[in-house]
């Protein structure tokens, strides 16, 4: 018995990497995969097969999986996916929002072009699936009258969370992902869904067109019983458990996976504040304000 028997999820961008390792976790615990996949380059050119490559692995150990090539950033073909679950399985539970591409570079070579298909990978290709699956858990919602128990489960980065040099297309991507999961948690939170974003780390292609980065690693090269801390599928086991109805507590959070370790990130929050007393700041006075009252030392960047 696996904890997401008889549930029917779909993970976007499953052909290789992270996604894959997403996938076949689901199967191992009992859930039918939609394994989608464009199908095209690390950079997102083309389009291709890569999500049977998937569907194979699981089917050969037992598992349920379907094949789907849509781009998940176009709404026709977004909506078309989601109903492959609904109405040719015939029902959806669990959504894994990880299709992604790279195109790297400073900012003062980084086109315009190639700004835009980052974010329209991400930040678009996030935001159509979970738009199309919301609006199916609605009308269930409305139909039944009783909580879905849908799941949200996205994909953040260490680079959205904190920058990262030559990144100025995925890492603002990441960072609004991290928004839309706190926003739709919200929004959904009544009709009893929730949604969460994962942060993983792992060596996959894209991590490969790195500088220095490690050998890629696909999920399925890592023994089931071996521990590999730069395995893709090493953040799967937290996005099973946000899947099932253990986590039916959990929503609006963002968790990073990162080798053994599993960290809850808290985000912004508040920190040592300055009032005025109801008075206009003083622009020529508000540099040392900030010095001795907020930062308590100078800070890097600033002269007083």
């Amino acid at each position: 018995m696996g904890m997401l028997d008889g549930k029917v999820a779909i993970v976007t961008g499953a052909g290789h990497g992270i996604g894959r390792g997403h996938a076949m976790e689901l199967a191992r615990q009992g859930a039918t995969v939609v394994v989608n996949d464009l199908g095209g380059s690390v950079t997102g050119e083309g389009t291709g097969r890569d999500a049977d490559l998937t569907v194979d692995i699981i089917t050969e150990r037992g598992g349920s999986a379907h094949a789907n090539y849509a781009d998940v950033s176009d709404p026709a073909q977004a909506e078309a996916m989601i109903a492959q679950a609904t109405d040719d399985l015939g029902r959806l539970d669990i959504v894994v929002n990880n299709a992604g591409i790279v195109r790297d570079g400073s900012i003062f070579n980084m086109s315009v072009e190639d700004f835009d298909a980052v974010i329209k990978v991400h930040l678009r290709g996030t935001w159509l699936p979970c738009k199309y699956a919301g609006l199916h858990w609605r009308q269930l919602n409305k139909s039944t009258g009783s909580p879905v128990g849908g799941r949200i489960i996205n994909t953040v980065s260490g680079a959205g969370l904190t920058g990262n040099f030559g990144q100025s297309n995925y890492a603002p991507a990441k960072a609004a992902i991290a928004s839309l999961t706190q926003t739709l948690s919200l929004e959904m939170y009544k009709m009893g869904v929730t949604v969460n974003a994962v942060g993983p780390a792992a060596a996959t292609r894209i991590t490969g067109t790195m500088p220095g980065a490690p050998e890629v690693i696909e999920a399925d090269d890592v023994p089931e019983d071996e521990w590999n801390r730069m395995d893709p599928a090493v953040s799967s086991p937290l996005v099973a458990w946000l899947a099932s109805d253990e986590a039916d507590h959990v929503t609006g959070q963002v968790i990073r996976a990162v080798a053994e370790n599993i960290i809850w990130m808290k985000g912004w929050e508040d920190g040592p504040t300055l009032n005025n007393g109801g008075k206009r700041w003083d622009a020529s006075k508000l540099g040392q304000q900030l010095a001795t009252d907020v930062f308590g030392t100078r800070a890097p960047g600033l002269r007083y």
